[in-house]
């Protein structure tokens, strides 16, 4: 059975788990949907009420029925690299990829419906109120009067892009930035805004999560830091226990949101409170594991290369 990668070549996180999989002796093959179809070819049959399919690059060929699981990591655009690219060629690309993955027995981390959904900030702050976690008053408005009033509300507000840096031009995106009742909102009606009230911090938290396998790390906020993403410091990740309190929403949330992988971001005020701030299904961790030694790329390739009804896999490690 073998573990199916989708994602970019330069993809140094990816890397990481690759050589976990190949030191455990597991099947797999990493594909760029990029790629599709001038370095890479698929073909699926629908025909006599059955279903096959097959997926080869550089002379190695998957079946679909030895499909063990799909690692959706950062793929590229499907068709991106074709001679002759074109939005028809990627939908038609799409269409035949996903479609024929998605008819196949295997497992996602994470399944592409379920992270398309998990990407959506409004949607993650409405489920981590239901998991129980902490999270600062929000408003996501195109009125400036609303945005106004919840300045003046909350005195010391952030406003950061909910959807990250638009990728054909960064500079449109602010980072997070501390602002005050002061501020001019008209620009607020050229487009939603996310206000959200600001947690003093004494320190950033990223909080990996794999199958029900939790990786914590905490890294020393400066005096007046907002955005940890930003600013050199001398602080360092360290690894931290994960405390009940939030270890059992971060459980909720998964479930909730269907989702296998997922990062999440947390600002630790001085009472010792974990703020949730968002939860990425596709987050970095890399850079965690190697200043905490914390083996999260073996616990996703472990989770990858395994079923639940293999023998000797403990049930609770899913």
């Amino acid at each position: 059975m073998t573990v199916l990668i989708l994602t970019s070549e330069g993809d140094v996180t990816a890397d990481m788990v690759v050589a976990k999989l190949h030191e455990m002796g597991t099947p797999m093959m990493r594909l760029d949907p990029a790629d599709l179809p001038d370095k890479a070819v698929l073909s699926a049959d629908f025909a006599h009420g059955d279903f096959d399919g097959h997926l080869s690059k550089n002379g190695q060929v998957l079946s679909m029925g030895g499909l063990r699981s799909v690692w959706v990591r950062r793929p590229g655009e499907p068709a991106a690299h074709a001679a002759h690219p074109s939005a028809w060629l990627t939908a038609e690309t799409r269409q035949a990829l996903f479609g024929m993955l998605h008819s196949a027995s295997a497992r996602w981390m994470n399944h592409p419906c379920n992270a398309d959904q998990a990407r959506l900030k409004p949607w993650q702050l409405r489920v981590a109120h239901l998991s129980g976690f902490a999270v600062p008053p929000t408003v996501f408005t195109t009125s400036p009067r609303l945005a106004q009033q919840f300045a003046e509300e909350h005195r010391e507000v952030v406003v950061k892009s909910a959807s990250g840096p638009p990728p054909d031009d960064p500079g449109l995106a602010l980072p997070t930035t501390l602002i005050g009742p002061d501020a001019d909102f008209t620009a607020v009606a050229s487009g939603p805004a996310l206000l959200q009230r600001y947690v003093p911090k004494c320190a950033d938290i990223r909080l990996t999560c794999v199958g029900t396998r939790l990786f914590a790390a905490r890294k020393t906020a400066e005096p007046d830091q907002v955005d940890g993403r930003y600013g050199d410091t001398e602080h360092t990740w360290a690894a931290v226990p994960v405390p009940e309190r939030v270890g059992k929403p971060v459980h909720e949330y998964v479930a909730l949101a269907g989702l296998a992988y997922a990062a999440f971001d947390f600002a630790e005020d001085e009472d010792g409170i974990w703020w949730f701030l968002e939860c990425n299904q596709s987050g970095q961790f890399g850079f965690v594991e190697l200043e905490t030694g914390q083996p999260i790329s073996e616990a996703v390739a472990l989770w990858l290369s395994q079923r639940k009804a293999d023998r000797g896999v403990p049930q609770s490690f899913w």
